[in-house]
């Protein structure tokens, strides 16, 4: 009975040494331990055991449940084409969420690149940029605020809440807002802090 116990811990350190080394980039301020924990949640949301996950697995998470953009935060953790998730484009994706660590960043060891702030606002980005052409146009900033504010709102005000925010931020003024002008007209938002979830507490 021993040696199976121990066979059976041997197997469960060699799985999350392997989980830790697939991602060496992300592990830099990610510990072996957050590793661990993020694939119990997978396996968690992994209903059928399957290895993969798909949009509706996703969707039972509260926090997205009651976004008004939440289905297309979960669009974004599927490339085009693509039904299923594995573990290790989950936390790619997730990546995006981790709160900023100040404390590695002073101390000279990089940021992973997903969870920096010019990640976090990529990510941001083609949440808006839906047909992925590299700016956002006109109609889809219009869509995403119909998502946001919903029926609060008139049609006639969302137009002009758009026409606003293009005005503002399309500083070549080609009638779309490019990733670089994004980036300019959130300069004064704290993206770090906005676009954290603590997932691991």
């Amino acid at each position: 009975m021993r040696r199976s116990s121990c066979r059976k811990q041997d197997e469960v350190l060699i799985d999350r040494l392997e989980i830790y080394q697939m991602f060496p980039v992300i592990c830099v301020s990610v510990s072996t331990a957050a590793i661990i924990r993020l694939h119990e949640r997978f396996e968690f949301l992994d209903k059928d055991q399957t290895g993969q996950l798909r949009p509706e697995d996703l969707s039972t998470l509260p926090k997205l449940d009651f976004n008004p953009i939440g289905d297309r935060i979960i669009s974004a953790f599927f490339p085009p084409g693509k039904e299923t998730l594995d573990f290790a484009s989950f936390v790619r994706i997730l990546a995006h969420f981790r709160p900023t660590d100040k404390n590695h960043a002073r101390g000279g060891v990089l940021q992973a690149p997903a969870s920096s702030s010019t990640g976090k606002l990529k990510f941001a980005f083609q949440l808006y940029d839906q047909d992925g052409d590299g700016k956002i146009s006109r109609a889809e900033l219009f869509q995403a605020l119909r998502a946001m504010l919903g029926l609060r709102v008139t049609e006639e005000q969302l137009e002009s809440i758009a026409e606003r925010a293009i005005q503002e931020a399309d500083l070549d003024r080609d009638d779309a807002i490019s990733f670089d002008e994004f980036r300019k007209s959130l300069e004064k938002v704290d993206i770090d802090h906005k676009m954290s979830i603590r997932f691991l507490r």
